[in-house]
């Protein structure tokens, strides 16, 4: 049976994960495929002493990419070795080498994904990255191909799984962010340094992908509106509870009249929402399309076999082309150009919004922050506040009925300067419309 030879560059965990299943589940693959995997070369820091899997047999190992990218056997290169410098060299090194490409790298793709897919195209070889956005669900290939017929009119996602850990273990325990963060760590959820998970830049990257797929735009990160989940406590669940809410890292993409509106941002979501049962280091998207009406997909959204599962998915697939020497080849971004339409500025989002102040309690102050609203053309909801220990630091909310992002940016710079504040106002989307 004649092989598709392999060689992988990164053993971290996704490179684990592959390297095992290509090992364990290797009859398998090969009845699915009617030919074998032969994994020939991989590439690591510690490859020269590291375990493989016996199931691998004969591999040469080595500490230079270029070793692997360059090997005459290798027909498939897989980089799991993450970040957009090395990783970039590995890429253009491949595509001079006539080698396909399998990646996990939601970031190189992100920033560069379009330009590198039409560098493939004029090489001859493809390129697949389902393991890039959501490890564990397969959600590329339900864009690219199982519900491309339709018209995509919204989607929301959980793309992080460390913020969903965090965030729900701060519910169900009442605990603040740092305690959980701390127990991330230790879990191998959260990085020591944290910041790409919990300040959205993890999310932002995913976003970018599957907006290209969802609408065929070539988003640029830093369009994309980003907030994090530091500012996030305990007292943002007691009353989001009390507003049949719930609070999640929300990746959201709709499409308007005028354009695309994308965002990364903790806000409140309905409790009777599907995607607030979302609990742990899971991952979720739900779908909106204009004739396919709603779809929703749920799991893991990293680890080692899970991703791994894509990643080995992403080979046989291109394995399937390059032996049947097939001269079309679909879109990793699921459109044959991706348009440069940039996403509408933020401020022109409508909501309803959940507002948390902590002030230095005084007569006053709910009048003051209700005529500030009042000037800006916003309408106040509701008012709730728990009984407070300290009135030197008393949290309390108001809600507001639907109004511009930007009027609400208005409201806030302004209250922030208002001497009773004692940290800037919060402000949180309340998604309706899940």
């Amino acid at each position: 049976m004649e092989e598709v030879r392999i060689g992988i560059v990164g053993l971290g965990n996704v490179g684990t994960g592959a390297v095992t299943i290509l090992a364990e589940n290797a009859d398998e693959i090969a009845l699915k495929l009617g030919f074998r995997l032969k994994v020939v070369a991989v590439c690591s820091l510690d490859a020269l002493t590291r375990d493989l899997p016996p199931g691998l047999g004969e591999v040469m190992r080595t500490t230079d990419w270029r070793q692997v990218v360059e090997h005459p056997g290798v027909q498939i290169v897989v980089e799991v070795v993450g970040g957009v410098t090395v990783a970039a060299e590995i890429h253009e090194a491949a595509i001079q080498n006539h080698k396909s490409l399998v990646t996990a790298n939601k970031e190189l793709m992100a920033a560069s994904g379009p330009e590198i897919w039409d560098r493939a195209i004029h090489a001859g070889i493809n390129l697949a990255m389902e393991a890039s956005v959501c490890g564990g669900i397969p959600i590329h290939a339900v864009l690219r191909e199982g519900i491309s017929g339709d018209r995509i009119v919204a989607f929301f996602g959980i793309l992080n799984g460390t913020c969903n850990f965090i965030l729900t273990e701060m519910e169900k325990r009442g605990v603040d962010l740092g305690l959980v963060l701390a127990e991330a760590q230790r879990l191998g959820y959260a990085e020591a340094d944290p910041s790409y998970d919990i300040d959205g830049f993890d999310a932002r990257s995913k976003l970018v992908l599957l907006a290209a797929l969802a609408f065929g735009e070539k988003i640029t990160p830093s369009d994309i509106f980003m907030e994090g989940i530091r500012r996030i406590t305990p007292v943002d669940f007691r009353y989001a509870r009390q507003l049949k809410h719930t609070v999640r890292l929300i990746c959201g993409a709709r499409r308007t009249p005028e354009g695309i509106i994308l965002s990364v941002r903790p806000a409140l979501i309905p409790l009777s929402t599907i995607l607030a049962g979302v609990q742990g280091p899971y991952n979720a998207v739900w779908v909106k399309g204009k004739y396919g009406e709603d779809t929703f997909y749920y799991g893991w959204g990293a680890g080692s076999l899970p991703t791994g599962v894509a990643v080995v998915s992403d080979l046989m697939r291109v394995a399937r082309e390059i032996r049947s020497g097939s001269p079309e080849r679909v879109s990793p971004f699921a459109h044959e150009r991706l348009g440069d339409n940039k996403p509408l500025s933020i401020m022109k989002k409508t909501s309803s919004y959940y507002l948390r102040f902590r002030v230095d309690d005084r007569p006053g102050i709910i009048a003051k922050l209700a005529g500030i609203l009042a000037a800006k053309n916003i309408s106040l909801e509701a008012v709730l506040q728990e009984p407070g220990e300290n009135p030197h630091d008393l949290p309390f909310v108001m809600t507001v009925e639907p109004t511009s992002e930007q009027s609400i940016h208005d409201a806030i710079e302004e209250m922030s300067r208002l001497d009773f504040m004692t940290e800037a106002p919060l402000a949180l989307p309340i998604e309706a419309g899940l």
